[in-house]
């Protein structure tokens, strides 16, 4: 950290849980499509913005005549994926890579991470980076942890990872533990009000 960033920093109040992801590609009904057929998101509605000299550079940190088209999807059971479409007169096209500044994936949880490789070898335009990995004695806490990463048609980072066979894996946020969060919430909202 550089000397202006260093020490405590405060903690932002109020924060209870993650909303959604979100992701720039090229060609918003391309994408929209390999959600929902692919990966089985539904999708919940779309929305246009722009362009709008002043309130583009101001809200969104993109030139004056930035233009854009969202989909927000939804992944069962617990994920918001919103995908961007944006027009603008300076757009990149190219992704950063895994070790870039910016770089980044998303992951999914997959009951067998072969079976979720086979059928993603099958859609034309996915590469499926290398074989099936399992994390071994390098990092103990996670051996046995499963995974594959893959791009998308149009260059998005993933990951498949099937944990199952995962000793005592670290607490990591699984369906078991959404039940205690909202019960967290319901007994934190019932002493509010007391």
């Amino acid at each position: 950290m550089s000397t202006d960033t260093a020490g405590e920093l405060p903690r932002v109040p109020g924060l209870r849980y993650a909303d959604h992801v979100a992701f720039t590609v090229p060609d918003l009904d391309e994408a929209v499509r390999f959600f929902v057929q692919a990966l089985g998101a539904e999708e919940l509605y779309r929305s246009t913005r722009g362009p709008d000299p002043d309130f583009m550079p101001e809200n969104f940190d993109v030139p004056r005549d930035a233009r854009l088209e969202l989909a927000m999807l939804r992944m069962p059971p617990n994920l918001n994926v919103e995908l961007f479409e944006w027009d603008t007169s300076d757009r990149r096209t190219e992704h950063p890579r895994h070790s870039d500044s910016g770089g980044h994936h998303l992951c999914f949880v997959a009951d067998d991470v072969d079976q979720a490789v086979a059928v993603l070898r099958d859609i034309p335009g996915v590469r499926v980076l290398g074989d099936r990995k399992e994390v071994a004695g390098d990092s103990p806490r996670v051996a046995g942890n499963r995974w594959t990463y893959f791009l998308t048609p149009w260059g998005l980072l993933m990951e498949i990872v099937d944990r199952s066979r995962v000793v005592d894996p670290p607490s990591l946020v699984g369906p078991a533990d959404w039940h205690a969060a909202a019960e967290h919430d319901i007994r934190d909202d019932i002493r509010k009000d007391q």
